[in-house]
């Protein structure tokens, strides 16, 4: 299997030309025509600082002169541009500045430490940083102070008042005027790097067409009327699609700077928001939130749900509170893969994880890669006009991808008789807290740095609100006593992100094993799932 297996027929763009999903437009020029079609288009941000308000039109001149800014410092088409900020009115301006520049837009996830950052922005090759100096509990400048050297990152900006040497205060830079700058759609437009069975973040590239492509399907099911909420950080996928939707379709949105479930509650009342997406975790708290504070959260016609395992329970329960809840499936790869509708059958809704979204379609394969019955579980494999470009890694291109154009997701599940898809299980070992993917392997890898611990293996645990945690099992060679504050000492010495700490420590004589030595994971998963 090469990397050409990624290359679509042309029969597929074919039938998403005449779905409308296949355009020949750059972000740039669709964002110029969503700003002139939409520009009382209203943003709300929700943070600290409050609330601030924009219309389209006016983020978007905000876009074009930061364009004209970053031209001044020397970036031009093709760079990236790396951001790690929260949701604020800059991270909006950032979208339409790089894709009016003709740049790939990088949002990193604000969990990201000094240890992920570093491997990011070496492996993009991003010549910007923008960072905030400070945010809730981060000191971003001692992130900063503790990269390496990087020969392509050219560029620190600092937003706020403490401006280390070295650095550009994002209020002091150049002016600057915006050539007229030609992206072919298929150029990349978009980098985000996610966790997989790789220890290292993987770099997930995106062109003008895909995130047009997801965008445009979204519209055509009504998603650009009427408010919708975004609780998601920049740097996943659902953020970014929060404020592309903005951006691109018009649709007006309000955006939280930080997960508040109270706040949430009161702002679907408020704003009578139509739609949202979201895990179990922010659900639940949404409701429990609701209920305490007296909310009325009924003008969600469709909280979309998905990002990890959804108890039906949840959903169940969402309908006595009047939130039409759909469970869906994605990833960063490929945004939405399939999805309920409001007006599916509740048993559809409870059990499984919705049909195809349009253009999109779904093989259920063997190891082989032959297509199985259907009803048999197998790996997903999928293909639409939201497809990711390949991975920055060519390496990991020629496994992910089989002939046509399809993309091996590493997830498990099987397609019923009337083609809706569930989820049953995962290829790939990963673990899913909070709707963050984290790669079992990196933890493991960063366990073997604490003190008398000889082997690890990193298992989810089931957990109500978050989906999964993470639970280190580990052998010890008798050196020191490994606890969970040990752990949680060396892993914050690494500079590594909290949620990748695990939160619960089950030391063990030995692990089960294959007959080829092979940690055996899923039985390790039963016993503690057993034992809890």
């Amino acid at each position: 299997m090469t990397e050409a297996t990624s290359q679509l027929p042309v029969s597929c763009e074919t039938q998403w030309r005449s779905l409308g999903l296949w355009r020949d437009q750059s972000m740039a020029d669709a964002m110029v025509a969503a700003a002139k079609n939409r520009p009382d288009a209203p943003m709300h941000f929700f943070g600290a600082d409050g609330e601030t308000v924009i219309t389209l039109a006016d983020v978007h001149a905000k876009g074009l002169k930061l364009a004209g800014s970053f031209h001044a410092l020397g970036l031009r088409a093709g760079d990236i541009i790396a951001m790690q900020l929260p949701n604020r009115l800059e991270n909006a301006m950032l979208f339409q500045a790089a894709a009016a520049l003709g740049c790939t837009l990088l949002p990193i996830v604000h969990i990201y430490g000094p240890h992920e950052l570093a491997h990011i922005l070496s492996d993009s090759g991003a010549k910007a940083l923008i960072v905030p100096e400070r945010w809730r509990n981060i000191d971003y400048l001692d992130r900063l102070a503790r990269l390496p050297e990087l020969s392509t990152l050219t560029h620190r900006i600092v937003l706020g008042e403490e401006i280390p040497e070295g650095t550009i205060a994002f209020s002091s830079l150049p002016p600057g005027d915006l050539p007229d700058v030609q992206v072919e759609p298929d150029a990349p437009a978009l980098l985000l790097y996610t966790s997989g069975t790789t220890a290292a973040p993987k770099g997930v590239r995106h062109t003008s067409r895909s995130l047009l492509a997801e965008l445009t399907a979204q519209s055509c099911e009504g998603s650009a009327e009427g408010f919708g909420l975004s609780p998601w950080p920049s740097g996943h996928i659902a953020g970014t699609l929060g404020i592309l939707g903005h951006a691109l379709i018009g649709r007006p949105m309000v955006i939280l700077e930080a997960w508040d479930p109270a706040l949430a509650a009161e702002l679907v009342e408020r704003f009578q928001v139509r739609q949202m997406s979201g895990t179990p975790f922010h659900l639940s708290g949404m409701m429990e939130a609701a209920e305490r504070g007296g909310y009325d959260l009924r003008s969600l016609s469709q909280f979309v749900i998905g990002a990890t395992t959804v108890p039906p329970s949840l959903v169940a329960a969402s309908e006595g509170a009047g939130i039409r809840c759909c469970r869906c499936y994605g990833s960063t790869e490929m945004p939405t893969v399939s999805q309920c509708d409001p007006d599916d059958p509740l048993e559809k809704r409870l059990n499984t994880d919705g049909r195809p979204n349009q253009g999109v379609e779904i093989r259920i394969v063997n190891d082989f890669g032959d297509d199985v019955a259907m009803g048999i579980e197998g790996e997903i494999a999928v293909r639409g006009a939201e497809r990711f470009l390949g991975y920055t890694d060519p390496s990991l291109n020629a496994a992910s991808f089989l002939a046509g154009g399809w993309f091996l997701s590493g997830d498990i599940g099987r397609l019923d008789a009337d083609g809706y898809l569930a989820i049953t299980d995962r290829k790939k070992d990963i673990i899913i807290r909070g709707g963050e993917n984290i790669s079992s392997r990196e933890v493991e890898e960063l366990l073997l740095a604490v003190p008398g611990v000889r082997e690890a293996a990193a298992v989810a645990v089931p957990d109500p609100r978050l989906g999964e945690r993470i639970c280190a099992v580990v052998t010890t060679d008798g050196s020191t006593e490994v606890t969970i504050g040990t752990i949680d000492e060396v892993f914050r010495k690494i500079g590594v992100a909290r949620q990748k700490t695990p939160e619960q420590l089950v030391v063990v004589d030995e692990f089960p094993r294959t007959p080829s030595g092979k940690i055996q994971k899923a039985e390790l998963r039963r016993d503690l799932t057993g034992a809890g």
